[in-house]
C-alpha cells in the first residue's frame, strides 16, 4: 500500500488506483483520477469521530478551493487564525463541524453552497475591485470591474 501524505496527512493509505515509476530524479507516483481520490479522502475525513487534524481541516478547505483569508471572513475570524488552526490542530469545534457540512452539502450537489463557495473565493479579487453603478430608464444595473489597488491612495485614504 502507499502511505499517502499529500497536505501533510498522516493517516491515508492508497490500496490501490496508483502506479509507482522509478525515472532518473528518483519514485515517482501517479495517481488514477486525483480529483476522485480527494473526494474520497475528503468523505472519510468529514465522517471521521472527533475533530479534525489541523492538516485535516487544511485539506477539506483546500479541496474546497477556499483560501484562509475568504474562509477567515466568512466565520469572523482572520486569515492568521486559520492559519493557527491548521498548524497547531486547534480548529474551534463550530467551525470544525461547518467545514465538514459545506463539505458535505456541495458533494451532494447543493447548488446553494457550490454558489457560496464561489463567492467566498472571489471575496479577495473583488475586494479590489471598482463597482460601477449606472441608471437607464429608471433601472439602476450593477457591476464589478478589476482594479489595480494604489497603495499610495489607499494609505492616504485611511490616514
Amino acid at each position: 500500500m502507499y502511505h499517502y501524505t499529500d497536505g501533510g496527512l498522516r493517516n491515508v493509505w492508497l490500496k490501490n488506483g496508483y502506479v509507482e515509476r522509478n525515472t532518473p530524479y528518483g519514485k515517482t507516483v501517479a495517481f488514477h483520477d486525483f480529483d476522485g481520490l480527494v473526494v474520497a479522502i475528503c468523505k472519510a475525513l468529514i465522517q471521521k469521530p472527533g475533530r479534525l487534524t489541523g492538516a485535516e481541516f487544511r485539506y477539506i478547505r483546500c479541496a474546497l478551493l477556499l483560501s484562509q483569508k475568504s474562509l477567515g471572513k466568512a466565520v469572523g475570524y482572520t486569515e492568521q487564525a486559520v492559519a493557527k488552526w491548521e498548524k497547531t490542530g486547534k480548529v474551534p469545534k463550530a467551525i470544525d463541524v461547518m467545514l465538514r457540512m459545506i463539505f458535505a452539502r456541495k458533494n451532494k450537489g447543493d447548488k446553494n453552497v457550490s454558489s457560496m463557495l464561489d463567492m467566498l473565493n472571489e471575496l479577495d479579487r473583488i475586494s479590489n475591485a471598482k463597482i460601477i453603478v449606472s441608471e437607464s430608464r429608471s433601472k439602476w444595473t450593477s457591476k464589478i470591474e478589476d482594479v489595480q489597488v494604489d497603495e499610495e491612495f489607499v494609505e492616504a485614504v485611511e490616514a
